[in-house]
């Protein structure tokens, strides 16, 4: 019995961790910065191609404006109209983006 409960407690722990990791996927993308809220930390692009995910398969939405929150990335650097390049991540439906360039 005590076997038993060690092995389903094991088995949930794996689950749980698995779920969590595979919630998280990378994501990139180009696009037009169409707003910028350095206060809350977030961006809008409009993309001129899909973003892409690692492991999804969706409705083509290209062309729609994304709006994402942005960690580790420097907001300073662009400005509404800047075309831009980027990666992130994506959990719980909070996209998030940690690089961001400006095209040239």
């Amino acid at each position: 019995m005590k076997t038993a409960k060690i092995v389903l407690a094991t088995a949930a722990a794996l689950t749980a961790f698995g779920s969590v990791a595979l919630a998280q996927q990378t994501i990139t993308g180009t696009g037009t910065v169409t707003r910028i809220d350095r206060i809350s930390g977030t961006i809008a692009i409009q993309t001129s191609t899909q973003p892409t995910q690692s492991g999804t398969v969706g409705a083509n939405t290209s062309g729609s404006a994304s709006d994402f929150k942005v960690q580790g990335a420097n907001l300073e650097t662009v400005h509404a109209g800047d075309k831009v390049t980027f990666s992130g991540t994506e959990a719980g439906g909070t996209k998030t983006i940690t690089k961001i360039d400006k095209e040239r």
